[in-house]
């Protein structure tokens, strides 16, 4: 077994005002990795998303995915002492991260100027919608309306609807860029002793993501089909046919149509046909292509058509339902399940995508709202007297 060392972050603080999905998913990824990430909280209900609904064990299933391993301070920030409290735990942090709507962090006195002018070796992440600037800047920007306005609702779902995206895609693609960021700036802090301020927007962040369609648009001047499962510019792409349901076939170059019409279908003389030699050709022929691979397909069982692709080194998998996708063999077969503590018991959780061989990752318990007021503010040297008058004045619960 592998010697287990520190996590990268161990000894890292985190304040974080933060809710709903992009901020929280950018922070659990940090205590996972060892920072310490003191979530402050509204102290009339918290972050809204502990209400989004209660379905595991009484505790919101995106509270739970999004914020293990922090402590919870709920703390009112409309009040002078409340911003106080802020001030003197963001004093003892390496970074401060904010997710509120544009220009509320600078109105209470937190602006990211303003904090590294206080601060100069903080990492400020200033997350946002469209960005602190611009015609949008106050526009509200819920994950399905940044989608949309990034035309990925456009290239997403059947030629018949568009769609949205089944999981929170501008939301994960924001936080995910935070992290990133937030672990540079720590980096170059390391380096310099120079903090920083980390500008990211859901905006930004969806609009990386569309580079492919948006590259196709200005170079052809023609909007990309909404295709279902299918792919603009590869074939065979899609679900196919099979005695007892259905397996995807991602065929991405001329070496796997060989292998596919070869090894799996005994049809060599389709490697050279005309037809269907090269991906450009298989594009032009698209339902011809389709139409022949389903032809074959639909003589296989799921698990049969499976196991040959995968024998024949063509890019294959089955259409898992969500209940499909918890119970997958891959998953029990590399012990990736592990539990969380929540103020109601514990919750199944999957260990994070970055891991560290030497290091396990640190799951600690989705608090419950304001669970660690005290202990948090007693180390920042709050003594129980102050911290009776912060409580009955109603600056923290």
């Amino acid at each position: 077994m592998a010697e287990q060392n520190p996590l990268p972050l161990e000894g890292t603080v985190v304040v974080a005002i933060e809710q709903a999905v992009a901020a929280p998913l950018a922070t659990r990824n940090l205590a996972d990795m060892g920072a310490r990430v003191i979530k402050v909280e509204r102290i009339d209900g918290g972050d809204f998303a502990r209400d989004y609904d209660h379905a595991l064990n009484g505790v919101a299933t995106h509270f739970v995915w999004l914020n293990r391993g922090k402590e919870s301070v709920a703390l009112d920030l409309k009040s002078e002492r409340g911003r106080a409290v802020l001030e003197r735990l963001v004093s003892r942090a390496d970074v401060f991260l904010q997710n509120l709507a544009p220009g509320a962090a600078a109105r209470l006195g937190f602006g990211p100027p303003d904090l590294l002018t206080r601060y100069p070796a903080l990492v400020v992440a200033n997350m946002s919608g469209y960005g602190e600037s611009g015609p949008y800047r106050d526009h509200r920007a819920y994950d399905m309306l940044v989608q949309a306005e990034t035309g990925l609702i456009s290239i997403t779902g059947t030629p018949e609807a568009p769609a949205k995206t089944g999981v929170p895609s501008a939301d994960i693609a924001a936080g995910m860029n935070t992290l990133a960021g937030v672990l540079g700036a720590l980096l170059r802090r390391q380096r310099t002793g120079l903090g920083a301020i980390v500008d990211v927007s859901m905006f930004d962040s969806m609009f990386e993501w569309m580079g492919h369609p948006m590259y196709m648009t200005m170079a052809t001047g023609e909007e990309l089909p909404r295709m279902g499962l299918s792919h603009p510019a590869i074939a065979p792409y899609d679900a196919y046919p099979t005695k007892d349901g259905q397996i995807l076939i991602g065929v991405q170059n001329n070496r796997g149509w060989a292998q596919l019409v070869t090894a799996v279908f005994g049809r060599p003389e389709l490697v050279d046909d005309p037809d269907y030699a090269t991906n450009i050709d298989r594009c032009r022929n698209r339902a011809a292509v389709d139409a022949l691979v389903a032809e074959h397909t639909v003589s296989f069982t799921s698990e049969a058509l499976l196991d040959a692709l995968v024998a024949a080194g063509v890019p294959a998998a089955r259409l898992n339902k969500v209940a499909d996708m918890i119970a997958h063999p891959q998953l029990s077969a590399r012990d990736r399940w592990r539990e969380v503590e929540t103020e109601h018991g514990p919750a199944p959780a999957l260990l994070p995508p970055i891991t560290f061989r030497d290091a396990p990752a640190r799951m600690g318990r989705v608090p419950a709202l304001g669970a660690d007021t005290d202990t948090v503010l007693a180390e920042a040297g709050y003594d129980a007297a102050e911290l009776a008058s912060l409580r009955a004045a109603g600056v923290i619960a």
